[in-house]
């Protein structure tokens, strides 16, 4: 070593600065990008999701890739853009009705609710309210109500605009799964090669574990809802109940959140029975039993279908994603949930485990008397 040559300083200054340079730069590009996150988020989870369906139709179309996205494509359009259209012109059609309801009841008269003294406790004081309200000849009830309106109408001009927001993401859904279709073994080798990078093969290994988590919860989850809503629909249609789409959509929502259909089909069978048909209410009584049920059976199979994770890891992450994310959280909770499982697990077998516990000699313990 000559003497010359003298060992390379630690420079902070320059550090400093190609940290915050790399910060700008990633701060930047989200910031760009920020309009598409969502979109291509939801097209990557419904990619990977179904990618094993492009693969069979890709087969049965020749080995043709750009005919099998096609077929995609449009199969996401029937499964997004179809029922979404379908829930707006169903919401238009009674909401007109709605209204047209209210323009005939001039006339109206309120029940008098004798029925409410039979509730036990309450049922007295709810029935003399409701008696004080007829009395002041409406009134009294449209001065309770006034207030509420200002914040409905506020309410409903936002859920117009979160609706137009998520016809803008679910078009750019459709166009980055179609690329995704497309591309995907790219991405994928990618994805996989920018893992490896970070965390070598335990890094590819958490790429693929995410991977199957999502498809464990697009079955488990989200089929077990379709079907369950799917079911539940059909009993309400066949058992003469009203607004049977939005009552649809509304258990699909709920399977999701791990509700169940009953919030919605319990209240339609006390409705039946209500209006005397006992028949129908027994019948959508009867059927509710098997579809609030049958998912105690589909939804373990599916999700070992995908992958071998714990059921209470699962629901733990659709729950809790759908919470803190919202729908796309359905698919965030459970690959972070389940990544950070199997990585714990992971670092816990580096070491040996512990041996049996040794049991403690009681020889030298005093005697209690």
């Amino acid at each position: 070593m000559s003497k010359n040559s003298q060992p390379p300083q630690f420079d902070l200054a320059r550090v400093l600065f190609s940290l915050a340079f790399i910060t700008i730069m990633i701060i930047a590009c989200f910031w760009v990008i920020q309009p598409f996150i969502l979109g291509f988020s939801w097209a990557c989870m419904v990619v990977i999701a179904t990618w094993p369906l492009l693969i069979k139709i890709q087969a049965l179309l020749w080995g043709r890739r750009s005919l099998a996205v096609v077929a995609m494509t449009l199969l996401l359009i029937l499964l997004f853009v179809v029922p979404i259209a379908i829930l707006v012109s169903s919401v238009v059609d009674n909401s007109s009705a709605l209204m047209n309801w209210g323009a005939r009841q001039e006339n109206f008269t309120p029940p008098t609710l004798e029925w409410l003294t039979s509730i036990p406790l309450v049922g007295d004081k709810l029935f003399n309210s409701w008696q004080m309200l007829l009395q002041s000849g409406g009134s009294g009830l449209f001065t309770k109500v006034q207030p509420y309106f200002g914040k409905t109408a506020t309410w409903l001009v936002a859920q117009a605009a979160h609706v137009g927001r998520f016809l803008m993401h679910c078009s750019l859904m459709l166009i980055f799964s179609a690329l995704l279709y497309y591309k995907g073994e790219a991405v994928a080798k990618s994805v996989r090669h920018f893992a490896i990078r970070l965390g070598q093969e335990r890094g590819d290994a958490a790429v693929i574990l995410a991977a199957q988590s999502i498809r464990a919860v697009a079955l488990g989850v989200v089929v077990t809802a379709i079907v369950q809503s799917v079911l539940g629909g059909i009993g309400l249609a066949i058992s003469g109940i009203p607004y049977t789409t939005l009552l649809t959509v509304l258990m699909f929502l709920f399977c999701l959140a791990q509700l169940g259909p009953l919030p919605v089909l319990i209240p339609a069978i006390i409705w039946l029975y209500w209006s005397g048909e006992t028949s129908w209410g027994t019948i959508l009584l009867i059927w509710s039993c098997v579809v609030g049920t049958i998912d105690n059976v589909i939804r373990p199979v599916l999700i070992k279908m995908g992958a071998d994770l714990p059921m209470l890891l699962i629901l733990s992450g659709v729950i809790g994603g759908l919470l803190a994310f919202g729908m796309i959280g359905l698919f965030i909770g459970p690959v972070v949930l389940a990544v950070s499982y199997r990585l714990l697990f992971a670092w816990m077998r580096e070491i040996p485990e512990p041996q049996s516990i040794i049991s403690v000699n009681t020889s030298n313990l005093p005697d209690k008397k």
